[in-house]
């Protein structure tokens, strides 16, 4: 692909996509003023379309541009792009490997089969437990086909493992290196996953102007509809990087148990544990999400929170 050299006054506008970036770097290094433009705004939304091609896309980028709504996204460099494309690939690597614990526990579960239980049967003894009861396929016969699957999928579990391996060695390379990863992992139940989701995809922790706007970012905003005298908020927005806020949600269950921070909203909203939990747990991730984006901007280490005074 071939840009030619930019117009002084003229801007490039170009959607949020997958090869965005490329496009973004190779324009900027021909002299263009490049916008990246968020498809999922606002001002990006039209409903009951008669017709939507390419050309009426790039008719409503150029208005949008010319009234000055255009909704942007802050695109990184390319070696945080590339950072941010590694952690959601490990993602998709754990993914498949919880699908292949679940299968090999409903494999034994439908033959009422003993397996080891909870974490100890991902252990390396573990597997060997599980892999006695696995056969060759051609050796199962017509009442144990169900051992060839188990035998196909605990040597998928295993290359998982080995991938997954592979590919946090350069993730924790580039977290040793990382300032902001490393104030991160100051944090009471914060891991190298989850700092390094949310320094690569922070970034520039000046860019946004509250905490509320940075929430808001990783689509843990409340969606909101105002008319009138009405006013409702519902449910996230669910908009920005999704590994983000999935890892955040994780995190925060984890930090129930280990950082007292945590434990008190969550006591406090669900009535001492009881009532909305998954809400609640929401409600932490965004707080945390929130402190992180406060430590890096103002380069703090975790401090826990002052004891309330006596009397």
């Amino acid at each position: 692909m071939r840009i030619p050299p930019g117009d002084p006054g003229a801007v490039l506008v170009l959607e949020a996509c997958s090869n965005a970036g490329w496009v973004h770097d190779r324009a900027v290094a021909a002299g263009h003023t490049v916008k990246v433009a968020s498809t999922a705004g606002e001002a990006w939304k039209f409903t009951r379309l008669k017709r939507k091609t390419d050309h009426d896309d790039a008719q409503r980028l150029a208005g949008l541009e010319a009234i000055g709504q255009l909704p942007t996204v802050a695109l990184p460099d390319p070696r945080t792009r590339q950072r941010r494309l590694l952690i959601g690939f490990r993602q998709e690597l754990v993914g498949q490997r919880v699908a292949c614990q679940n299968r090999i526990r409903a494999l034994f579960a439908a033959h009422a089969v003993a397996m080891p239980a909870g974490a100890q049967a991902w252990t390396a003894d573990g597997l060997d437990v599980i892999e006695e009861h696995a056969r060759e396929r051609a050796e199962c016969g017509p009442d144990e086909l169900w051992r060839g699957m188990l035998g196909i999928t605990a040597a998928q579990y295993r290359d998982l493992e080995h991938r997954i391996a592979d590919v946090e060695r350069p993730l924790g390379q580039l977290s040793d290196a990382d300032p902001g990863t490393q104030l991160l992992l100051s944090i009471p139940g914060v891991g190298p996953r989850t700092a390094e989701a949310v320094a690569a995809h922070l970034g520039d922790a000046n860019r946004f102007a509250s905490g509320k706007q940075e929430g808001a970012c990783a689509g843990l905003g409340p969606t909101q509809h105002q008319s009138g005298g009405t006013d409702r908020k519902g449910r996230i927005t669910r908009r920005g990087p999704a590994v983000l806020r999935k890892l955040l949600v994780e995190c925060a269950w984890c930090m129930l148990r280990y950082n007292p921070w945590a434990q008190a909203p969550y006591q406090r909203l669900t009535g001492g544990g009881t009532a909305r939990k998954k809400p609640v747990v929401v409600a932490v991730a965004r707080k945390l999400l929130v402190r992180c984006w406060a430590m890096l901007r103002t380069d703090q280490r975790w401090r826990d929170a002052a004891p309330a005074p006596a009397g």
